[in-house]
């Protein structure tokens, strides 16, 4: 499978790297380039790509407004990979929420960038889960405090245990190991929880789980799981 992608960012030098550097790889094609967040939906929505790469400081449309539009579009058929020069970017958050599935830094290297490519292309998120986790909760801290839509109680306490650890970085075989069931079952739950909660893959559920109190920032107590 060939993994078809377009890269965003003003900055020519940059964007032409990327572009070199996913052009060596056999199962990942660059079907485009955008300087800008404009330029970004428009292809996007013509070459119909696997994933977008977006800078998130764009002229014209920043790339978070060019993830949600690309996104919302193609039904979650594209996917956002956004890029960030800082590690405490303030807009990783807003980036999360509004549909990408992970992000990258600039002076990421070059087999992270491939992994991370491959990684958010087949569906799922968090390239980097240690270091998305240090930015919702810093963000998620910084903010005023969100009135979810969606409750805890809606979950059973198996689900908030899944969504609890898929916060906290845990791939299914983890999250299987450490509640002694199976992989399948823990994809079980996982489908149900994101049903539920209306969740589309893992970079929202980490936000849910953050703003319903599971995982917190340093400091601060989580909310107990509800009694079933």
């Amino acid at each position: 499978m060939v993994i078809r992608a377009i890269v965003a960012d003003d900055q020519a030098i940059v964007r032409t790297g990327f572009v070199n550097l996913l052009a060596t790889q056999d199962d990942i094609e660059v079907v485009g380039e955008a300087e800008d967040g404009v330029q970004a939906v428009r292809i996007a929505a013509e070459r119909r790509p696997d994933l977008a790469l977006l800078d998130i400081r764009m002229p014209h449309k920043n790339g978070i407004e060019a993830a949600r539009e690309i996104t919302k579009a193609s039904r979650g058929a594209t996917k956002a990979l956004m890029l960030t020069t800082f590690g405490l970017d303030e807009y990783v958050y807003d980036a999360l929420a509004a549909g990408a599935s992970g992000f990258l830094l600039k002076d990421t290297t070059f087999p992270e960038l491939l992994h991370a490519v491959r990684v958010v292309a087949e569906g799922n998120a968090l390239l980097a889960p240690e270091l998305t986790k240090r930015l919702i909760g810093e963000f998620v801290k910084q903010r005023s405090a969100p009135v979810p839509v969606r409750t805890v109680q809606e979950l059973t306490a198996r689900e908030v245990e899944v969504l609890t650890h898929i916060a906290q970085g845990l791939s299914n075989t983890e999250i299987a190991t450490r509640l002694t069931i199976t992989d399948h079952t823990v994809k079980t739950h996982i489908n149900r929880l994101f049903t539920k909660m209306g969740l589309r893959d893992r970079a929202q559920a980490v936000i849910l789980a953050y703003e319903l109190g599971l995982v917190v920032p340093q400091g601060r107590r989580p909310t107990p799981p509800p009694r079933i």
